[in-house]
């Protein structure tokens, strides 16, 4: 463990404290050790640090070795979002899906499995859950991603997973403060505006964060939104009012709050982050994730020189950098201690449960063959099929480069299964696919059909066609069941795609926990 050097003033490492900064590659460069030597407490990992279990493993080892306590986090919320995962899908089904089946057991274990898995591999904060209430169907960026629309569901889960998530040692990280769910705009491209009085933010929106708060969540995220209710200038992340009046002083949370990522189109096109990060930590915040998109050393030193240089001015309190500094390393502290209390590897040996546990170690297809919903009296698929998969622009969040639907499964049960996509830019999608699918039966795979018109048109034009098609919902199932059979799958987590392939086959396997 490296001691800090003398040489790094009080207020240069209190600053470096409060970042949590990104960086590129699947091990820790020259520079990011040597800040950590310096007192940068925390480090974010992304999709593009991560290959396998075991190079994770090393990697948080090795900067480890600069720092025993530093917080490692990571976005992984299970479902569509996840970095463990990235190349391949998830193992473990989202919010949503958990919500659908609303067994706070099977939250509380899905969630304690996955947080094995991240301390397994030195992570031990996890920017994650997502209590937001999706009472906006149309919202861009959270759909799937929340546990439903009921805010009272949707906070026994968001409790039942902080349980789950911090039983393993793993920091939860609920977001996004106060609420993201109302929203018609993606704060990763603009800055969210929702416009609602304060009894409907407490009747909804901060019902779920009440619950976050009583379960004890060791972390909390702002939200780059606007709610002129509550601060009619400054968005939550930047808002006095909404993190100290509102978060710190009257729902009485303790524990460390952490921004969402500042170089989001939200603060960075209006503030800067620079600018953006003064504010933050003059609001009420302690930590500053910034690396989803910003991965050098030039932007932990930007950031790290703007507080510095706000506090020699009088601009951002000492006391305050101290304070979130000190809240900083108080979770850090947590930690160390939670990773020395959960059981060793191998202390249950029970068949088929992960070590340390007694879940099973399948938990993640286990609750998303529970969440699966089919509607229709068609017989079950026994012969090849054709996927027509109606791909829309994936959001920021969620990212790209991981994989979705149910092609792989399918023809794993049903060699001979052909496959291909279609996007809002494809010519003549239905002729297409009626041509390529022949004999065969369609199988049409959407994504939140009811957000793109598009999507919808082709699927209802495919069913005029062959009435025999169907329709597997991985996204919101907000539209009405459609086609022969109509499979809702409450995400597009791989374990979603498995079990979804098993209800067309009637394959099924057990669905018991």
């Amino acid at each position: 463990m490296t001691t800090l050097t003398s040489s790094t003033d009080t207020v240069t490492r209190d600053a470096l404290a409060v970042l949590q900064p990104g960086f590129a590659g699947t091990t820790a460069p020259d520079w990011l050790l040597r800040r950590v030597g310096e007192g940068l407490s925390s480090v974010g990992l992304f999709g593009r640090n991560i290959e396998t279990p075991e190079q994770l493993s090393a990697l948080t080892a090795q900067l480890r070795a600069e720092r025993d306590d530093v917080l490692v986090a990571i976005d992984e919320e299970g479902g569509d979002v996840t970095r463990l995962e990235v190349r391949h899908g998830s193992s473990f089904p989202g919010n949503l899906a958990l919500g659908a089946v609303d067994d706070l057991g099977l939250t509380r274990a899905v969630a304690q499995e996955l947080g094995r898995r991240l301390a397994e591999c030195g992570v031990n904060l996890n920017w994650a859950p997502s209590a937001d209430v999706n009472s906006n169907p149309g919202n861009p960026v959270i759909g799937v991603r929340s546990f439903g629309a009921d805010p009272h569901l949707v906070a026994r889960h968001t409790a039942a997973y902080i349980e789950g998530l911090q039983a393993a040692g793993v920091a939860a990280c609920t977001k996004h403060f106060p609420g993201h769910g109302d929203t018609a705009v993606d704060s990763h491209h603009a800055l969210p505006r929702i416009d609602v009085d304060l009894d409907t933010l407490h009747a909804r929106e901060l019902v779920p964060f009440r619950a976050a708060i009583a379960a004890g969540s060791k972390s909390v995220m702002s939200a780059h939104i606007l709610l002129p209710a509550l601060d009619p200038d400054r968005p939550a992340t930047l808002s006095p009012q909404i993190l100290t009046g509102l978060l710190r002083e009257e729902l009485g949370y303790d524990g460390l709050i952490v921004t969402d990522g500042m170089e989001m189109q939200a603060i960075s096109s209006t503030y800067g982050i620079e600018r953006g990060s003064v504010l933050a930590v003059a609001a009420g915040a302690d930590a500053i994730c910034v690396g989803g998109g910003l991965d050098d050393e030039g932007t932990v030193l930007r950031l790290r020189d703007a507080l510095v240089a706000a506090v020699r001015t009088g601009e951002l309190p000492e006391e305050r950098l101290a304070d979130a500094a000190a809240r900083v390393r108080s979770l850090a502290s947590w930690t160390q201690r939670a990773r020395e209390a959960v059981p060793e590897p191998g202390a249950v040996t029970q068949e088929r449960t992960a070590p340390g546990t007694g879940i099973a170690s399948d938990i993640g297809l286990v609750a998303a063959r529970r969440a699966v919903r089919v509607t229709g009296t068609a017989e079950p698929l026994t012969e090849p099929a054709y996927i027509a998969a109606f791909t829309p622009v994936a959001n920021i969040a969620v990212g790209d480069e991981t994989p979705w639907g149910i092609a792989a499964e399918l023809a794993r049960i049903l060699p001979g299964t052909g496959t291909d996509t279609c996007n809002s830019e494809t010519e003549a999608p239905v002729t297409a696919v009626l041509d390529a699918a022949g004999d065969r039966r369609i199988v049409a795979v959407v994504r939140d059909a009811h957000r793109h018109p598009w999507m919808t048109d082709a699927v209802d034009a495919l069913i005029a066609e062959r009435p025999d098609t169907v329709v597997v919902e991985m996204g919101v199932p907000q539209e009405s069941p459609r086609g022969a059979l109509y499979v809702a799958t409450h995400g597009a987590a791989r374990v979603c795609g498995q079990a979804a392939a098993e209800a067309i086959t009637g394959s099924s396997g057990p669905s018991g926990s």
